[in-house]
């Protein structure tokens, strides 16, 4: 199942809070993307992170989310949201 994770602001962190983890977060990043279970990461222009995860269900992706080490730190959080396949693409050969 892909699962959209958006990162959310946690109230009261200031910005030198994460540069100590900073490292560790790539790695930890890096090691679920060499994984398959991270499949596309990016920033948007507001400078969040949004992760396209694969995995069984949104309890997974939490648990995968919570090991990486700005999570752990209670530095960010994400938002998950669970993705379907469009299904809008049968109205185009359904027989009448």
């Amino acid at each position: 199942m892909k699962i959209l994770a958006v990162e959310r602001e946690v109230p009261g962190v200031k910005d030198e809070q994460f540069t100590p983890h900073l490292k560790a977060e790539s790695l930890r990043a890096w090691e679920l993307y060499q994984s398959g279970i991270i499949r596309e990461l990016y920033f948007s222009k507001d400078n969040f992170a949004v992760l396209i995860l694969e995995c069984n269900d949104e309890n997974e992706a939490a648990k995968i989310l919570n090991s990486l080490p700005l999570v752990e730190e209670g530095l960010i959080k994400f938002e998950i949201i669970s993705l379907m396949p469009y299904p809008g693409f049968n109205r185009l050969f359904e027989v009448k």
